[in-house]
């Protein structure tokens, strides 16, 4: 993310970085634009006085600077705009923010055009390595990938603890009117229980004792604050009915796992759910790599009226790669089924060489596949590749080239 900020803001005079609380996001840009005045918004006497006098405020940094946690007055915003139209040299203003939806408006409203608008997510696999460690599947799962919690090896339980209490609960309350606290922790409870499923908006309302139009609304804010996404179904031009509900995810396992109850990684490793936790990571993992990169995501699920299914499509240009997600340490056949459905209904069998020339030829439907699973043998099975992201390298390929 370090290099494609810094491009990014070689062209754009504003850089607006969105992403979770605690993803790194503060880090990442005073690391990257040591030199550029800093102003965190969560200050209060900053806020206030942003709020209050917001042409004074930014004409103390005449020549642009960082600004932290935006969302709390989006309205400075219009006023960035008069400055970088006067002056629209690149590199001017970084900002950064936790809220997608407040962020989002001001910046469709105010700097369209003017910002290049990036996101980070908490730690991938590569960044992990950097603390020379060789983590076990579900140590990772258990643990998650926020910054803070390596960096300083604090204990997970304890961290995920303060998480939910002092960001997701607040940053909550500030999104909606929530009157019962104990119903909404509930219902994130069971929303993690069903990680990796697809959404039932009846289902969880029945389960927590609200109607379906709130289920939405509290999903709708926990995606707002980068809490969980919502995988949204490929659709094809394959003349059979599909299904439309999309899957959902956490966007960090170690927080799934701590509302799941889950404290250790052999814990982890024996529960039900443990194969939902791996595709939640291996999900997040391609997730990672895209956006670090500044590619859209453009990731699907697919699965059919008969039930087959493959748990991600990444569209690469025209090319479309399906990449199947299993936990088990030892591949069988099987793993490649949904793989295989799903080139019979939108065409070509998943060669590397079909693949290339489709590429060439600017055709669709062609790509990469792979298996991703829990073993540590690499190999390939009917055109496709089969590794595990936290042993072997080579995800990158599978996941989409710089457009």
């Amino acid at each position: 993310m370090h290099a494609e900020i810094v491009a990014a803001a070689g062209e754009y005079p504003v850089v607006t970085l969105l992403g979770p609380r605690q993803s790194g996001k503060t880090t990442l840009v005073r690391s990257t634009f040591p030199h550029k005045p800093y102003r965190s918004l969560e200050e209060p006497d900053l806020r206030g006085a942003a709020v209050a006098d917001p042409r004074g405020f930014l004409a103390a940094i005449p020549e642009g600077g960082v600004l932290d946690e935006v969302q709390h007055v989006p309205e400075l915003l219009s006023y960035v705009q008069g400055i970088v139209d006067d002056r629209p040299e690149p590199g001017q203003f970084i900002l950064t923010g936790s809220h997608q939806p407040a962020v989002h408006q001001a910046v469709s409203q105010s700097l369209a055009g003017r910002t290049a608008v990036l996101t980070l997510l908490p730690l991938s696999l590569d960044e992990l390595r950097q603390y020379d460690r060789t983590w076990s599947t579900y140590e990772l799962v258990v643990l998650g990938a926020f910054p803070r919690l390596h960096e300083r090896g604090l204990r997970a339980d304890r961290f995920f603890n303060g998480y939910v209490q002092t960001y997701l609960e607040r940053d909550v309350r500030a999104l909606i009117n929530l009157k019962d606290l104990r119903r909404f922790q509930r219902f994130l409870t069971l929303l993690a229980g069903r990680t990796g499923q697809l959404v039932n908006y009846s289902s969880l309302a029945n389960d927590v004792g609200v109607s379906a139009t709130t289920i939405k609304d509290w999903i709708s804010v926990l995606a707002a604050s980068f809490v969980v996404f919502e995988l949204p179904p490929y659709f094809a031009n394959v003349g059979k009915r599909q299904i439309k509900s999309p899957k959902l995810y956490f966007m960090d396992t170690g927080l799934c796992a701590h509302l799941m109850g889950i404290r250790t990684a052999d814990q982890a490793s024996r529960d039900p759910l443990r194969g939902a936790l791996f595709e939640n990571l291996i999900v997040l993992e391609v997730l990672k790599h895209r956006l670090n990169r500044g590619l859209r995501p453009d990731l699907y699920f697919y699965r059919d009226a008969n039930g087959h299914e493959v748990d991600l499509i990444v569209q690469d240009g025209r090319a479309l790669n399906a990449i199947e997600i299993k936990s088990a340490q030892t591949f069988t056949p099987d793993f490649h089924r949904g793989i295989a459905a799903f080139r019979a209904a939108v065409g070509g069998g998943g060669d590397p060489a079909d693949a290339a020339a489709t590429r060439d030829a600017g055709a669709s439907g062609l790509g990469a596949d792979a298996v991703l699973y829990g073993g540590r043998e690499r190999l390939r099975f009917k055109g496709a590749e089969v590794l595990n992201p936290l042993v072997h390298e080579g995800l990158a390929g599978l996941v989409g080239r710089n457009e």
